[in-house]
């Protein structure tokens, strides 16, 4: 798998990386279990943004002051690749958030614990979608015709998401939820922030280690959706992995962020829908008409814009309360 990247960016991408999770566990560890306020989820947001920015900005010092003068030329491509990738991924995490919240509504787990299930959901995705990416990166140098496969894979996603959109989910008949209940014995009742408690002398698990579990299963699920999106912007492993895992590392700020204005973008499921459709066309016509990536970039970020003023637009208003109470 060829990439333009310098070796010095990987390993500066790589300890990037670490010592922001690093961070991140020691300030969970020192705050404790605490609700997450919508101001500090905001920063938070704001924070992670400006450092993938950043980021994205030393990619390109990096390959514009490259010796080869072809991987120089290419710099502002190769950065809007990053910019397009890193927004598609960002924009499908979006649903993943609302599943989240699915899954903490119908557990209802304490607002001060779901920092903590995020975090290690997280992780978990970092190490899931950097062997996916790698995978699918020599899958498409060894085979092209798997571009199509995934383009089609992604129509199709498109499409039955679209039908989904609006849709109340329960998740007493997910199937997922019904063989971890089968092979774990689940207390009753929360034990902190424990995974693990202990009950009539027997170790068993929490809900809150279900709850862990089913947002890792869901990661899986919608990574196989994401993944194959970035391809179809670029075939350079880093760009799909670094704007994969910065789009990751903003999710636990977003999710606090999100659920709080969940009702005002009740029509965003669609917008992504629309997403999924255009990058799957855009995958399967590669060899007939590559979509320069400017264009993709613009097509998202209408298609977001689109969709969030029409949600706000038109989100329910809440009656406000009799007077005197």
């Amino acid at each position: 798998m060829n990439t333009v990247a310098p070796d010095w960016l990987w390993a500066f991408f790589i300890v990037s990386v670490l010592v922001a999770l690093f961070v991140d566990f020691v300030v969970l560890r020192k705050q404790g279990a605490h609700e997450v306020t919508v101001p500090e989820a905001i920063k938070w947001s704001i924070v992670w943004v400006m450092l993938s920015l950043a980021f994205n900005a030393l990619f390109w010092w990096a390959l514009k002051t490259h010796d080869d003068p072809a991987i120089a030329a290419a710099a502002n491509t190769r950065a809007f690749e990053f910019l397009t990738g890193y927004l598609i991924e960002k924009s499908l995490a979006v649903d993943n958030i609302f599943v989240f919240l699915m899954i903490f509504t119908y557990f209802s787990v304490p607002p001060a614990y779901q920092k903590r299930v995020l975090m290690y959901g997280i992780v978990g995705a970092i190490v899931l979608r950097t062997v996916m990416i790698l995978v699918g990166g020599w899958l498409i140098a060894q085979f092209h015709w798997v571009l199509y496969v995934f383009g089609a894979f992604l129509l199709l996603t498109g499409i039955k998401m679209w039908w989904a959109a609006g849709k109340e989910q329960n998740l007493d008949d997910n199937p997922a939820l019904k063989l971890l209940r089968r092979v774990l014995p689940v207390s009753k009742g929360f034990d902190g922030e424990k995974f693990w408690t202990v009950e009539n002398g027997k170790r068993i698990a929490t809900p809150l280690l279900m709850v862990v579990a089913l947002v890792g299963i869901t990661d899986v699920i919608f990574a196989v959706d994401s993944i194959p999106a970035i391809f179809a912007i670029t075939d350079d492993p880093f760009i799909v992995l670094t704007s994969n895992i910065f789009a990751i590392l903003g999710l636990r700020a977003m999710f606090f962020l999100l659920a709080a204005m969940a009702a005002k973008f009740h029509l965003l499921s669609y917008g992504l829908a629309v997403i999924l459709v255009f990058i799957g066309t855009k995958m399967m016509l590669i060899d007939i008409y590559k979509i320069p990536v400017l264009v993709s970039l613009g097509v998202v970020v209408a298609i977001l814009a689109v969709t969030m003023l029409w949600s706000v637009k038109t989100a329910p208003r809440i009656a406000a309360p009799p007077a005197g109470r």
